[in-house]
């Protein structure tokens, strides 16, 4: 049986050479052990970008909203590169200032519990408070 790659396609190129660029489809369905989206680590990696970022920080209404896009996108470029392969990671930054009162927060999900997966945590000084939520969706 011959081998169809081989054979040039109708501008010469061999068609193994065309789809060269091309991934293949792998059909995973469940994610390999090490690259599971794992909160504990997860929350590490918030916590240490939180404390590097707002140890210092004072809440001021009008900086609030480039800080939080920062932080949302500082966090996530740090979870890509943690290894989470055909993860999507969606992450939620709430800041807001330190008056005494309470927040509640709340998130509803329609996911795999065998694949998907966050973490959450918080940050406090005496200006604000910081809540990220990192959501882990596995990509099938």
């Amino acid at each position: 049986m011959a081998n169809r790659s081989s054979y040039p396609t109708g501008d010469g190129a061999p068609e193994a050479e065309k789809n060269a660029g091309e991934s293949e489809n792998t059909y995973i369905l469940r994610p390999i052990f090490q690259q599971r989206f794992r909160p504990s680590v997860v929350k590490d990696c918030i916590r240490s970008v939180l404390k590097e970022e707002l140890t210092n920080a004072e809440y001021s209404p009008e900086e609030m909203p480039q800080l939080t896009k920062r932080l949302s996108e500082t966090v996530k470029d740090k979870l890509k590169d943690m290894g989470f392969d055909r993860y999507k990671m969606v992450v939620q930054v709430l800041i807001g200032e330190q008056r005494g009162e309470g927040v509640f927060m709340a998130a509803r999900c329609f996911w795999d519990a065998d694949t998907d997966n966050y973490i959450h945590d918080v940050f406090m000084n005496d200006s604000l408070f910081c809540v990220v939520a990192a959501f882990g969706c596995f990509y099938y």
